[in-house]
């Protein structure tokens, strides 16, 4: 008599070979995501060329408002503090330089000339927000001078076309100030954190790239709002 043979038990559901390749499967959905994931470099080339194109958009805004200063003013230009426009002018240039010091510290890991570097930059670019503010808008009506000169300014948005180009081009560019001073605390913020190194810092390459933008637009409105023609009478 042949001895009997007892089946071998069907497989688990949730050991079979079919289970652990269910597409459903957590790991393979993780796998799956890896696979498609965009390299960092090209990430950072598809990240670059939109901020390019954002830049080159704002160009038709400020270049507009640019236009709008010669069509309506012509030869002329209102009496404006050239001490503060000057002084505004340095710092924001300053703060320039002081950016270009922190992305180069993130670009070669030096997380000390980072922070500092773009902690100088915010306060600097904050110190010309309040300049153009405070003391050209005058926005508390105050009286004063300093060594003689005159540091609060008397032009009014009410001052006709003179009052509106300069407060509408100042006001424009004093908004791109403030968001770049907000990113540039964003990056600081983060770098203590230890977000960025040196193959992977796009957050303070893009901060630096849309504040040396707004310093190049002063660049252009500065000469155009203080130097350029003659006061009026």
């Amino acid at each position: 008599m042949s001895a009997a043979t007892t089946p071998a038990p069907a497989a688990s559901p949730a050991h079979s070979p079919a289970a652990a390749a269910a597409p459903g499967a957590p790991h393979d959905t993780h796998a799956a995501h890896a696979a498609h994931e965009v390299p960092y470099p090209q990430q950072v080339r598809a990240n670059r060329l939109g901020l390019w194109l954002f830049c080159f958009s704002e160009l038709f805004l400020f270049g507009a408002l640019f236009t709008a200063r010669f069509v309506l003013w012509g030869n002329e230009r209102p009496e404006l503090s050239q001490v503060i426009g000057l002084i505004a002018t340095s710092v924001l240039l300053l703060s320039s330089f002081f950016m270009y010091r922190a992305e180069m510290g993130a670009a070669h890991g030096d997380r000390a000339k980072f922070l500092s570097g773009a902690l100088l930059a915010a306060a600097l670019g904050t110190l010309f927000f309040v300049m153009v503010v405070v003391l050209e808008w005058n926005v508390f009506g105050l009286e004063g001078n300093l060594f003689g000169i005159e540091i609060f300014g008397h032009l009014t948005p009410a001052d006709g076309v003179y009052g509106g180009v300069f407060f509408a081009m100042t006001g424009m560019h004093a908004l791109h100030v403030l968001s770049g001073v907000v990113l540039i605390l964003i990056i600081w913020w983060n770098g203590r954190r230890g977000f960025y190194t040196p193959e992977r810092h796009w957050g303070v390459e893009a901060t630096a790239i849309y504040w040396h933008f707004v310093d190049v637009v002063w660049v252009f409105f500065y000469p155009a709002l203080y130097l350029m023609g003659e006061v009026a009478g």
